[in-house]
């Protein structure tokens, strides 16, 4: 499944916006049931109006009704393979804290981890009294 992922981040990565920072990402979330959602970076001139590939796909996968997602592949054109910002993490844990995330560039090395592990004690709806 994990080549799999990174194809459809490939492929997402393609449609990205980046005209600003010229840093065009892909992501693929694999659900529980097997379905892929994907998205690509979409930035904006007004940067804080940007939005990351993850959380493309993550708000693609909620709008169409998913909750419990296990893997999450992200490609970039680095050196090295980049993890999930700040934002990205936080909005992924809400519904995945033990993700499986295979962070990937286009040369093909993959650096896998799981979202505990980049984003511990994570602020959550326990935190909530919920």
């Amino acid at each position: 499944m994990r080549e799999e992922l990174i194809k459809y981040a490939i492929e997402a990565r393609k449609n990205a916006y980046a005209p600003y920072s010229h840093f065009n990402v892909g992501a693929a979330l694999l659900t529980k049931n097997g379905k892929i959602y994907t998205g690509c970076n979409i930035e904006n001139s007004s940067y804080g109006a940007s939005v990351c590939a993850e959380r493309v796909a993550m708000f693609k996968a909620v709008s169409e009704g998913e909750r419990e997602f296990t893997a999450l592949a992200l490609v970039t054109d680095t050196k090295e393979p980049v993890m999930p910002c700040g934002i990205c993490r936080q909005v992924l844990a809400e519904f995945a804290p033990q993700l499986k995330i295979y962070s990937a560039t286009i040369s093909g090395i993959v650096k896998e981890t799981t979202l505990d592990k980049i984003f511990p004690d994570a602020f959550t709806m326990k935190n909530l009294g919920g």
